[in-house]
């Protein structure tokens, strides 16, 4: 029996996310299954090593691209394909885990459309963080960028409503703290690379985009700006 007041046991994930997460993984299975010869025949077993080459993020490309003013499509494109292809199966997974649980809370506040402007440009900030604060011989990949972008606009939500309740607003970057601690952690244990100036360029990206775009955000600025 139907009713107009039924709500479902399951919160359904916005399009956006589930679209993102599809594509994400289903390169990642193919690179999983081609590797072990399931799929593809025997050229399947670098596919991966192809798409390292031809879509992630290289720093070394872009100071190439701003050396000689050559900014052809090719290359740019690398800020947009790197978040897409992953090192290993483990890193699609934490990037889709995160994804679905940032992700959904965003589009859900913010709008799909927006959510995917967000995810779009962190990564751009993020591979540019990475490119201009260091000097790294080794490519940018993996969607960890724009999906700390992600955060930083759950974080500007947590933020907002702190100000509007009268509360410390410091508290709301509890999470992009936590976040780095245990990169810190892990990079002094095992060892790692500089990936995480890229995450906090994604991170500061997707908390400043959310001035504009989050419901009323630019209507709010023109009228902070008229009134100074």
């Amino acid at each position: 029996m139907s009713s107009e007041h039924y709500t479902p046991a399951v919160n359904p994930l916005p399009p956006v996310v589930v679209a993102l997460v599809l594509f994400i993984m289903g390169i990642e299975l193919a690179f999983t299954l081609g590797a072990r010869g399931l799929v593809g025949g025997p050229s399947a077993v670098g596919w991966r090593l192809d798409a390292l080459q031809s879509y992630s993020f290289s720093p070394d490309i872009f100071d190439w691209m701003v050396e000689n003013g050559r900014w052809s499509f090719e290359h740019v494109i690398r800020f947009v394909t790197y978040p897409f292809v992953s090192g290993t199966f483990t890193q699609a997974i934490f990037v889709c885990v995160f994804l679905v649980a940032m992700g959904k809370m965003v589009a859900e506040v913010f709008g799909g459309l927006q959510m995917l402007v967000i995810f779009v440009l962190s990564g751009v900030g993020g591979a540019l963080a990475y490119a201009l604060l260091l000097d790294p011989n080794y490519p940018l990949v993996g969607g960890f960028p724009p999906v700390y972008g992600l955060i930083g606009a759950f974080t500007w939500l947590l933020w907002r409503k702190l100000s509007l309740i009268g509360e410390n607003q410091s508290r709301a970057f509890g999470l992009i703290a936590a976040l780095m601690g245990i990169q810190l952690v892990f990079g002094l244990l095992f060892g790692g690379t500089s990936d995480w100036v890229a995450d906090l360029g994604g991170f500061a990206t997707g908390f400043g985009l959310s001035f504009f775009l989050a419901p009323g955000g630019w209507a709010r600025i023109v009228r902070r700006i008229r009134r100074d």
